[in-house]
């Protein structure tokens, strides 16, 4: 599903990604480890189409999006990729339905469409008592599950997560250590997450470890 070739990135002098070589197949869990500074969210950001590197190729379908720019690719990165951060990003005036049903609506779909899917992914994360809820009037735990919802809003080939369970208690990391697991089971989805986790990095299906800028063997 994803192949990264030959990613190099740089910020001034500093040369954060040396050459990195990733492939990922449809319905993995791959998590991407390391020391602080090793290069792990700016290779995210880079095959998540975040950011863009100085040189290499990221392929996502079948399509190079390294290729691709502008609202072409935002177009891309709405419809095929989602996102979770550690910080979950939910817009404070708009309810959790709201929030989940934000990437539908930009992709132009219509309002009663993505009403009743928003209220399907929350009702099958467990919060169907808490659609009218603003984020803030949420715990921790059911404002990243609303984020995990928003991020599967218009069904993405495959999801990016970055320290999904760094702003979490033990309790509620180990919930949605297990909807990771769940969302593969019940719908093939494709998860690569940075994490510094290492019970979530244990359950994955492979660790890529990070160092100086490469994957190491």
């Amino acid at each position: 599903m994803i192949k990264a070739i030959n990613i190099e990135k740089s910020y001034g002098s500093l040369k954060v990604l040396r050459g990195v070589n990733v492939t990922i197949e449809k319905g993995e869990i791959v998590a991407i480890v390391g020391k602080s500074g090793a290069g792990k969210s700016t290779l995210l950001h880079i095959i998540g189409t975040l950011d863009q590197a100085d040189k290499g190729q990221v392929v996502i379908n079948g399509e190079d999006v390294s290729r691709f720019s502008g609202k072409r690719l935002a177009d891309f990165r709405n419809k095929n990729i989602g996102f979770i951060f550690q910080f979950h990003h939910l817009l404070p005036e708009f309810s959790a339905l709201e929030n989940v049903m934000i990437p539908a609506l930009i992709s132009g779909g219509k309002d009663t469409v993505a009403r009743k899917r928003a209220a399907e992914l929350l009702d099958y994360l467990g919060l169907a008592n808490r659609t009218t809820h603003k984020p803030t009037e949420l715990s921790g735990g059911e404002q990243q599950r609303v984020a995990v919802a928003r991020a599967l809003m218009n069904a993405p080939a495959v999801v990016f997560a970055d320290e999904p369970t760094g702003n979490l208690d033990s309790a509620s990391s180990k919930d949605l250590h297990d909807l990771l697991f769940q969302l593969r089971k019940d719908f093939q989805q494709t998860f690569v997450i940075v994490t510094h986790n290492d019970e979530l990095a244990a359950m994955s299906d492979r660790t890529l470890t990070m160092q100086d800028g490469l994957i190491k063997e």
